[in-house]
């Protein structure tokens, strides 16, 4: 059995400066002002306040057993806001079916590896911090390229995207690398979202609006593609 609540390794040092000024404000207000509905106020926004950042930062213990060659895992958790026909012009030059998924406030952002594959292209873009929600941050905003080359079922491209209040992308993968659905892709620090581009023939498992949890969710079926 794994652990049922984890704190991914990027929320260990937030996470500890948080408690540390928080623990501070409220032994002041419990000092100078005991037995007040202000201090009351105080503590229960402490509360949630820690509670939420805890959530943010927590650590799905989920994993796939086996490489599950022709699947498409959901990357990270989040709710489907876009499911659309595009052109990618940057690295796949062809049609592409892409799936949008945005992180808010009350998601975990953990991000995982969508399919097994070798990494073929990797780069990280500085940009602007629209909404994630909106359609233009995903050329505009400070994103991540990662290409995919899967051994039997194509090219995908997955993109990391920093959100209006996201400033810090991880990604743990390079280019070269063999990498295998389900394990460690990267962290994006507050609201942001993530692209799949797939080839166009790709049998589509989700639905506009959809919540989807990574390591759990399915995306999509991918079509074997002609050697």
């Amino acid at each position: 059995m794994g652990k049922i609540f984890q704190i991914h390794k990027e929320g260990k040092t937030p996470l500890t400066r948080i408690f540390i000024a928080l623990l501070l404000i409220n032994l002041v207000t419990f000092i100078f002002l005991p037995d007040t509905i202000f201090t009351a106020i105080v503590f229960g926004l402490s509360l949630l306040l820690f509670a939420m950042t805890l959530n943010f930062y927590r650590k799905p213990e989920r994993t796939y057993k086996g490489d599950l060659h022709g699947l498409v895992n959901a990357p990270t958790d989040g709710r489907i806001v876009a499911i659309e026909k595009v052109i990618e012009k940057e690295f796949l030059h062809d049609e592409r079916i892409k799936i949008s998924i945005f992180m808010s406030l009350f998601n975990a952002h953990s991000n995982w590896v969508p399919v097994t594959g070798k990494i073929v292209h990797f780069s990280h873009i500085d940009g602007n911090f629209h909404a994630a929600y909106l359609p233009k941050s995903s050329n505009e905003n400070e994103h991540t390229n990662i290409v995919i080359e899967t051994p039997e079922h194509g090219v995908i491209l997955t993109k990391q995207i920093a959100g209006a209040m996201a400033r810090r992308i991880i990604t743990y993968v390079q280019e070269g690398e063999v990498i295998h659905i389900g394990s460690p892709l990267g962290f994006i620090k507050l609201g942001s979202r993530m692209d799949i581009f797939l080839p166009p023939d790709s049998d589509i498992l989700v639905d506009m609006g959809e919540e989807v949890r990574a390591n759990v969710t399915f995306l999509a079926r991918l079509t074997k593609q002609n050697q």
